[in-house]
Parts: C-alpha cells; structure tokens; sequence
C-alpha cells in the first residue's frame, strides 16, 4: 500500500461495491429462508464430516479473500451440519427452534449495532417496552425491575445475587460474603437445573450452602422435607435466605407448588426466586396457566423466550419485584458512565448497565419486540398449548405400544420413556436406550436428549417446537420401536 505524502492512506471495512455487497446480502436473505421453508426435507443432525472439522482448524487469515469466497465457505462447511433445533423433529434438552422474522429481526439489531448498557437513545426504550410485554404476560407487578439477558442460567444468577445481598442484612458489597457472621444458605429440590448451583458457587456461597431437597412421585419438592431442612439450618446456627421454587423442571416439567412455597417464604421472610426457564411461559395459555399459580408472588424470576416462545438465541429474562433491590446490587456509577441528565446522548436515569452485570449489551429486545408483535400473545398461547397436546399425544402411543415404557408423569411438554425388553436387566436395559438414542440421532431420523429417573436411561422428548407435527410422533414410536428390536437380533 502507498503513502501519500508520507501518511498511510485511511482505510475502512465498508464495501469497496455497495451493489455487489447488496446483491450478497439479497442472495443470503433468499437462501435462508429456502433453508428454513424445506427443513423438513432433510435431516435432524448428521455428523460432522472430519474434512469439515480439519478446515474449521485452519491457521489465522492474514490476507482478505472477500465476501464471496467467505459465503461459499459457509454455504460449504457450516450451513449442512447444524445442530438441529430448527427441524420438526429435534426435542432434545430444551431448546426452541426460532423463526424467519426473527433471524431477519437479528440482521436489523446488527445493522443498527447499538450498546444496550444505557444512554438515550431508542433501543433501550424498545427493551423497556419489551421487559413490560413480559411482566404483563406472566402477571407480574408492573412497577417490578426487569432486563433482558442471554437466557435462563444468567437470568438465575441475576436474582440469586439481588437475593443474596438484599437478605445478607449486611452490606455485601463492600464486605464480601466472608463478611457474614452466619453461613447463609437457600433451598431448591433435588430436580432444579443445574445453573442454580453454578450460580451459588460464582457467587461465593459455596454448593455446600444450597440444600437439594427430596421431591416426590409426581417430581414436586416435598413442602414438609424443606420446613424441617429450613428449621434444623436455624437450630444449627446458619441463616436461610432464598427458596428456589421450579415452574417446569428440566427433566421432567413437573412444577413446585409455588403457591405453598410463596407462603412458607412469607412466614420465614425468605427470598423467593422461581425458576420458569420455559414452564413460566404456561402463564400465556388459559388452559395451563393454573400451573403456576402463585409465581406472581415471587421477589424474582427467571425465564427464557428463546425457548417456549421459539425466539432465537440469545433471549432470557429476569424480573425482580422490588427496582430498589435490583438496582442495589448492581449499580456502579464511574465518572466516565455518569447519567441522568436531561439533555444529550448520556441522558436518562434507567442505564441497564446498573441492573446487571453486563456494560455492553446486544440489542435482543428487537427480536423480542417485533416476534410478540407479529404474532400476538395469544398465538403464543396457543403454540404452548399444541406442544402440551402433542406431548399427550406421544404419552399415549408410548402406553398403547408393548415394547415400550413410559418412565414419568407428564404434567406439561416433556414425556420419558424406554424401549423395555422384559429378559434384560437394568444395566442392559440402560446400554439398549442409549444405543437408540445414538441410533436416532446419526440417522437424522429424530433428536431426543435423555435423562436417568431412578436409575433408568430415558428417552428424553421435550416439545418445544412450533413446527411439530403428530405425524412426527407417530414416527419417532415406530423408528424406537424399531431400532430396539433390531438392535436386540444383532445381538
């Protein structure tokens, strides 16, 4: 590259051919869209071909090759080998499946390219109205805090940390949990996710601080089990301060009686956090909402919207009753981050900088707002409702075939069930659903996750998909029970 007159020319990253860059970006539009139209026509997941792994190991680029190389090379090496969770067909763990106007809602956030931390300008007004659509949806206090975040395990920290510091009765922020003159411990049951532990070590708790209580048939804490584990940590000496009450457990969708847990968290003046990763979402149909009767009365609560309202990644949330709490465990304002004027770019006295731990934040709230205002509520309603539907639907083929074993109750959008072969014992039993899940999976035929109830390798399907269909559960019994009996004559 030439200087001139001695300085090194200005350089920028924008298109040397605005037109040529148009006409890519109009091909990608159209090739996405022809990838989710005809999903269905191919399969859930295939494994990852080793040639594609070795030049996903190539060394740094140092020289450009241009837009269109680098397009071929997604269409090329990454477009065929997804994870799945846009197929009719993927229920594993519990993972939502997106829409076309959300993708093309991410391409807008990106061209906008906006900082969520705060200051003025419209992108932190979407994600307030989008923060209120949630509290309205789930009938929480309009006047509660609230702010969008990658999903349901940050969500869970975020109101574990405002419940940690709120119910210290110390000032933690300056002291540090070393400070406590008591162990402070919570409560949650033996089926909460596992980002509630992962949040009670981050935050300086310790796992031996977070009482896993025992649950019962129907996979619902026992309310008895946590008052006698709450009354024997006060006769020892410790100081109790949050219940996680479970709006849909992971592995099962059974749901706490949150109401019960609300009043035993009145009585002894706990915090009450209820995680509603996507079981809190039952709130938008008429027909389940009794479910989660008393989460209105939780002091937070966490959920995803990329998951029971099929949004794309990344879109959680977290609310919490009382602004003042939220806001104190959070809030740092540095001379460089000072607010609250009237006039210029830095006003505003709501940064969502001072509710989080994020500074730099992505503009999420955009798919959110324009994915609630193209459907409407109610749709969203309905959708869970079908997946409910459909998730009885496979519960009833399950009991109607022989061969097969349904392992748990199902309250909600996740059935558990085996292949069962009455000659096997357990550990035979167990290696035989795990080959079907394999099977399954490398076949592309369907894609399930998996679970073990009382020492028992489930089948795992968790519907959280808005393009299923029964004809899709009418497959996945045949191909199990197929493969089961393949599997048992290979011997």
């Amino acid at each position: 590259m030439n200087s001139v007159d001695g300085q090194m020319p200005e350089e920028s990253l924008d298109p040397a051919d605005w037109q040529a860059m148009r006409a890519l970006g109009h091909r990608m539009v159209d090739d996405m869209l022809n990838y989710l139209q005809t999903v269905r026509e191919r399969p859930v997941w295939q494994p990852i071909p080793e040639e594609v792994k070795t030049h996903l190991k190539q060394p740094l680029p140092v020289e450009p090759q241009g837009p269109e190389q680098t397009y071929r090379d997604f269409l090329e090496k990454i477009l065929p080998h997804p994870m799945g969770n846009i197929h009719p067909r993927f229920w594993g763990w519990v993972i939502g499946t997106g829409t076309p106007l959300g993708a093309l809602a991410e391409m807008l956030a990106a061209g906008m390219n906006p900082n969520l931390g705060g200051a003025e300008h419209v992108a932190n007004h979407v994600e307030r109205q989008a923060v209120a659509w949630c509290k309205e949806m789930l009938g929480y206090p309009a006047e509660a805090s609230g702010l969008l975040v990658s999903g349901g395990s940050m969500a869970n920290l975020v109101g574990l940390t405002v419940a940690r510091n709120a119910k210290a009765g110390f000032d933690l922020r300056r002291q540090g949990v070393q400070g406590a003159p008591k162990r402070l411990t919570l409560y949650g049951s033996q089926e909460m996710h596992s980002s509630i532990q992962k949040g009670v070590e981050l935050l300086g708790l310790g796992s031996d601080s977070l009482r896993h209580v025992p649950v019962n048939a129907d996979y619902q804490i026992e309310v008895t089990a946590l008052d006698a584990a709450i009354a024997r940590d006060r006769a020892a000496g410790m100081q109790p301060f949050c219940v996680i009450g479970n709006a849909g457990t992971v592995n099962t969708g059974a749901f706490d009686d949150l109401a019960r847990l609300a009043d035993i968290c009145q009585r002894e003046g706990l915090w009450f956090h209820v995680d509603g990763a996507f079981g809190a979402l039952a709130a938008l149909s008429p027909a389940l909402r009794h479910l989660v009767a008393g989460m209105e009365r939780a002091d937070s609560l966490a959920f995803d919207l990329h998951k029971w309202m099929y949004m794309p990644y990344e879109a959680g949330c977290a609310l919490v009753r009382r602004e003042e709490d939220h806001r104190r465990a959070f809030a740092l304002t540095p001379e460089y981050l000072t607010h609250g004027g009237e006039r210029g770019l830095a006003a505003g006295s709501q940064w969502f900088s001072d509710y989080g731990i994020q500074l730099s934040r992505g503009f999420r709230a955009l798919k959110v707002w324009m994915s609630i205002k193209e459907h409407g509520i109610r749709k969203y309603g309905r959708l869970i409702r079908q997946n409910v539907e459909q998730a009885r639907y496979l519960a009833g083929l399950v009991d109607a075939a022989p061969t097969l074993e349904r392992l748990a109750p199902v309250p909600l959008n996740i059935v558990c069930f085996r292949y069962k072969a009455d000659h096997l014992d357990e550990a035979a039993l167990n290696r035989l659903n795990q080959e079907i899940l394999v099977q399954l999976h490398e076949s592309g035929i369907a894609v399930p996750s998996y679970t073990t109830l009382n020492g028992k390798y489930a089948l795992r399907v968790a519907i959280t998909n808005h393009r299923s269909r029964r004809e899709d559960f009418d497959l996945l019994v045949r191909e199990v029970m197929r493969l089961g009996s393949a599997i048992l004559i290979a011997g």
